[in-house]
């Protein structure tokens, strides 16, 4: 995702592709490191943390800031993930609705949805470069 801001650069990187409801790719990567970061740092290793889910897709700002924060987010997640037992439920209940329907929310399960999420992700951060690259 981050290569795909770079190749950009900083002016189509904030620009959204033009589709309705489409967010920009800076926006996109903004809100993966803010998923990652809830979903691990707090709700796993029960960091604190104040998220405005709404504003992550507002984002704007320079990819360079944008890749310092990711690097020191993956930095960060090695000392969260220390100790994690995956077979327990997270350190930090997340609301009701995020526990699935047949049983409660493991630690596994959240880093599997933190896959999923990114993975989803990666590929609205393709299209949108393809996009905005075309336009």
């Amino acid at each position: 995702m981050l290569a795909a801001l770079d190749r950009l650069g900083p002016d189509r990187g904030n620009t959204a592709p033009p589709l309705p409801g489409a967010n920009s790719p800076y926006a996109i990567v903004h809100h993966c490191a803010e998923v990652v970061d809830y979903w691990i740092g707090h709700l796993l290793a029960g960091r604190a943390m104040d998220r405005d889910r709404d504003a992550e897709f507002r984002a704007t700002g320079d990819p360079g800031e944008l890749r310092d924060r990711v690097a020191a987010l993956r930095l960060r997640l090695r000392e969260d993930l220390a100790g994690v037992d995956l077979a327990a439920p997270p350190a930090t209940a997340p609301p009701a609705g995020y526990q699935g329907p047949e049983r409660p929310l493991s630690g596994a399960g959240v880093l599997l949805h933190v896959l999923e999420e990114l993975a989803q992700h990666h590929g609205q951060v393709e299209i949108s470069r393809d996009l905005l690259e075309a336009s």
